[in-house]
């Protein structure tokens, strides 16, 4: 890092670092083990990646977090182009998102019925909205709300209202995530698999990677739970926070979407309903 000293401008000029590189790295290793995973079973390599992927997190986070807390590099500007940067971010993943929905509605519109067959494919039932999906968009938007609280306390400097919204919202996530493993756990006992036809893969593909979102959203405000009781925060700079914040009503809004279009509509369409 430069001296403070010798700045002369409000931007941040990142010193070079090994994190990016080893990100790159480390994502390879783990897509080639994944694939190798996929057709021989052999996950060692896969495993590896995700290790080296969590040592690249935590110390570029490490350094990130220092920067912060170094009082001159993250100025106002720099701020402004850090939020800048999460909108950008959280609207690729929009773009991600719709590729899924896409294919879910590509493959049950019943205009394309004539091409793609009955939907769900086969005996299969679609899954309702009442039970785990409703139960788990009661806290998906509850979580929604709290971490809002847990927002504004830290901008009234009310630092343990903060921390205690903030541990509030992500036990909500670990609920959900939970209520979602079990509900993925009685759809393999009792009624489909992934590899069963077109729609458990659109299924399984747009909530299971939702939930990943999910449980990204969670371990990061989970840092920023330790990061409020180590009163990193402050009213005028928590860019941190509001990244977490906005990453979670991004997953909450995703959620809101699967439960009308693949819980709720999809399965009043069709008639066919599986126990959620």
């Amino acid at each position: 890092m430069a001296s403070d000293a010798a700045k002369t401008h409000p931007w941040h000029l990142v010193e070079p670092s090994p994190w990016p590189i080893m990100g790159g790295i480390s994502a390879f290793v783990t897509a080639v083990g994944a694939i190798i995973f996929m057709h021989t079973d052999f996950a060692w390599l896969m495993v590896l990646g995700f290790v080296l992927i969590l040592i690249v997190f935590w110390g570029w986070l490490r350094d990130v977090i220092a920067e912060a807390e170094a009082g001159t590099y993250h100025s106002a500007l720099v701020q402004k182009g850090l939020r800048i940067g999460m909108i950008l971010f959280i609207t690729s993943e929009v773009m991600f998102f719709f590729a899924f929905f896409w294919a879910y509605f590509h493959s049950s519109l019943p205009i394309l019925n004539n091409v793609a067959g009955t939907w769900p494919n086969g005996d299969l039932k679609a899954i309702g909205a009442s039970g785990i999906p409703m139960l788990n968009t009661l806290i998906l938007l509850s979580s929604s709300v709290t971490v809002t609280i847990a927002h504004h306390a830290i901008l009234e400097n009310r630092r343990p209202k903060a921390v205690m919204w903030t541990a509030i919202t992500f036990i909500l996530g670990i609920i959900f995530l939970g209520f979602q493993g079990f509900e993925y756990g009685e759809l393999i006992l009792h009624s489909f698999k992934i590899t069963d036809g077109i729609y458990p893969s659109t299924f399984f593909m747009a909530t299971g990677f939702h939930g990943f979102h999910v449980l990204l959203g969670t371990c990061f405000l989970i840092v920023c739970f330790f990061r409020l009781r180590a009163g990193h925060f402050k009213p005028d700079q928590h860019v941190g926070f509001e990244a977490a914040a906005w990453y979670w009503h991004f997953v909450d809004v995703v959620w809101v979407f699967l439960y009308i279009n693949v819980y709720f509509w999809g399965a009043s369409s069709f008639g066919h309903v599986a126990a959620g």
